[in-house]
Formats: structure tokens, C-alpha cells, sequence
């Protein structure tokens, strides 16, 4: 299933909301996409120290050298994969935000007040304890809820139905002269023209 904006349309999601999970998604997935350099690269030096290791033969030094290499290797992935993990968690947060309504301005601030360090995501991709994030969102920032109001438009002036509002008699029945011959044209259809 494709990721597009009108995927998230028909999920249900506003066109603000989809903006923010979309710039969301990039931000990520660029994340991603420079970690997996990172590894990529990191594994090019992790097969030329074996490279090297298997020309000498049993060098004591190269050897420390090489196991030092391969645990700050084996660190470096740890962190990057403890960084994406964190990136997952503070874009499913941030959607979590915007199902709240709370107003685009605010979600970055409140991004980065948030402690995500006990927040982890579940098999089911949501956050665990949703239901509680929810309600600690709805206490702690429920007064940057933003509300829409829907009006309809304003008419100043009913429509015209090309049917008369007055009769002849009446009309003939106004004394002023200036207000008999302004009711005569706004009921022009009447006296036939």
C-alpha cells in the first residue's frame, strides 16, 4: 500500500494534518536514509580490518585494534538503531498530536518537551499506552486544542424569484411619488416591462 496524500485523505486526515505527517515522513525517511550510509560505510571498514587482520596473521596488536574497531562499530549501530527507534516514536507522537487537534504551531514545542525515553512502539505500529498518551495529552495540552467553526455564507439580500412582492393595488396605494415609482421597477414584471 502506497503512502500518498490521498491515502491519508481517505484515512480521514485534514489537509494541515496531512501536511504534517507527510513533512513528518520525509523527515524520517531522510533520517533513514543517511543511517543506512552510515552503515553502509562502516561495513566497507569493518571488511577492510578483516581484510587487514587476515594479511598480517595473528598480529596481537591489530588484533586488539581490530576487536576496538568492531565494538565502537557495534556501538555506532546500537545508537543509530536507538536513534531511529526514537525518530519512530516522536512521528507517531506527533500524529497522535494532530488526531488531538492540537494546533500545528504547538506541536514542535511541545515535541521538544516531551520525554520520549519510556514511550516505545508496539507490534501494532501505535504507541503502547495510547489511550493514556491521549488523555495525558488532552490534560497537559488540551488548551492548544484547536476548534473549526463552519459558517455558511452571508447573504445580504434574499434572491430574486422573478415573482413580485407586491400587487398593482398596493402599489397604486403609495402616496409618496418617489417610493410608488421605486416599487414600480423593483416590480417591473408586473406592469409588463
Amino acid at each position: 500500500m502506497a503512502f500518498t496524500r490521498s491515502f491519508l485523505k481517505a484515512s480521514g486526515l485534514t489537509d494541515e494534518q496531512i501536511t504534517a505527517v507527510m513533512e513528518e515522513h520525509v523527515t524520517v525517511t531522510d533520517a533513514l536514509k543517511k543511517e543506512r550510509d552510515g552503515y553502509k560505510e562502516q561495513a566497507e571498514q569493518a571488511a577492510d580490518l578483516q581484510k587487514q587482520l587476515d594479511d598480517i596473521k595473528g598480529g596481537e596488536d591489530f588484533k586488539k585494534k581490530y576487536e576496538d574497531e568492531h565494538k565502537a562499530f557495534e556501538d555506532f549501530k546500537k545508537k543509530t538503531a536507538d536513534d531511529a527507534e526514537a525518530a519512530k516514536v516522536q512521528a507517531a507522537y506527533r500524529s497522535l498530536l494532530v488526531d488531538e487537534k492540537i494546533g500545528a504551531k504547538r506541536i514542535d514545542s511541545i515535541i521538544r518537551v516531551t520525554d520520549f525515553s519510556k514511550m516505545k512502539i508496539g507490534k501494532d505500529g501505535k504507541l503502547e499506552g495510547e489511550d493514556g498518551l491521549r488523555k495525558a495529552i488532552a490534560e497537559e495540552w488540551g488548551e492548544f486544542k484547536t476548534t473549526v467553526t463552519e459558517r455558511g455564507a452571508t447573504v445580504e439580500k434574499p434572491p430574486q424569484t422573478g415573482k413580485s412582492t407586491m400587487t398593482k393595488e398596493e402599489i397604486y396605494a403609495i402616496k409618496d411619488t418617489a417610493q410608488r415609482q421605486k416599487a414600480i421597477a423593483e416590480n417591473h414584471e408586473l406592469f409588463g416591462f
